[in-house]
């Protein structure tokens, strides 16, 4: 018979550290819209989709649990509303990606 005090102690976790994940490409930055303009008429850009991927990668790790990869889904959202946005402000502006040339 053993006694309780042959358990193994369990390890802690409240020290490890967490840095939540962001995108890594600026969907408005030089690179990215030199990208989109070189693109062909019928060919889709996506400048988020590298936190798109990361996300899926995130599900697939996790086996399909959504709440472990809710920042992951953050940052794809953020980095699609900034996209967006300066879609609109071109377009009302007339310049940027939407400049007709």
């Amino acid at each position: 018979m053993s006694s309780g005090s042959d358990k193994t102690p369990t390890p802690s976790v409240a020290n490890v550290s967490y840095t939540a994940p962001t995108y890594r490409e600026d969907p408005v930055d030089t690179e990215v819209k030199r990208k989109f303009r070189g693109k062909g008429a019928s060919e889709y850009y996506d400048p988020c989709q590298d936190a798109a991927t990361r996300s899926i990668q995130c599900l697939n790790r996790n086996f399909g649990d959504r709440e472990m990869c809710s920042d992951y889904f953050q940052a794809y959202r953020d980095c699609k509303k900034k996209w967006i946005e300066e879609r609109k402000e071109d377009r009302k502006k007339g310049t940027g990606f939407f400049a007709r040339s």
